[in-house]
């Protein structure tokens, strides 16, 4: 799992971009919101990733907060939204605003992002109610430790352990525990 790009930025081409990481060039997809907040070509920049595997391609995509990761991650779990749809929703508006609008069931608001109907909002509301936290919303989770959490439980994953095994073994690990120390627990707590 590739859960952070650090490296120059050598091409921008929306929503697409490239980083060279120590010769290395890795393609990413960006939403909107990211790509703005991009420095100049040449510059250094990180960025948080997600790798999607598909049958017929791997994807990688590229956000500039753990919070939007998150939320990205949110939404490719919700029924008739794939990786794409979901950066174009992030596209159109930032992880805060989509939480509000999910929490105050703006079905609107929601359709208004580029591949969302009506009823395709309604389902986003019904599946996502309670978890998007918006930072005027935040219920004192920390990001970090929620992302450290969530890549505990992707690299579980990747190991082939089903998510209910995964998410299970997490939740006896100290909050703000490192990835590697946390998979290292983690897999204690299976092997009991």
């Amino acid at each position: 799992m590739i859960s952070r790009l650090t490296g120059k930025l050598i091409e921008k081409n929306p929503p697409q971009i490239v980083i060279d990481v120590n010769g290395v060039g890795y393609e990413a997809d960006v939403s909107m919101q990211t790509f703005y907040q991009l420095p100049a070509l040449g510059e250094t920049v990180q960025l948080y990733t997600q790798l999607v595997v598909r049958e017929d391609a791997h994807l990688l995509f590229g956000f500039s907060s753990a919070a939007e990761r998150a939320t990205f991650r949110q939404l490719v779990k919700v029924s008739g939204i794939g990786a794409k749809t979901a950066l174009g929703i992030l596209s159109a508006m930032n992880a805060d605003e989509l939480a509000q609008a999910v929490a105050g069931e703006d079905v609107k608001r929601l359709s208004s992002a580029p591949g969302i109907g009506k009823k395709t909002a309604e389902r986003m509301v019904l599946e996502l109610r309670g978890k998007l936290v918006s930072a005027a919303v935040s219920d004192g989770l920390s990001a970090s430790a929620t992302d450290e959490t969530d890549d505990i439980v992707s690299t579980l994953m990747a190991l082939g352990y089903n998510e209910r095994e995964a998410k299970a073994a997490v939740k006896g690990i100290p909050k703000g525990t490192d990835v590697g120390e946390g998979v290292r627990l983690a897999l204690k707590n299976l092997l009991k």
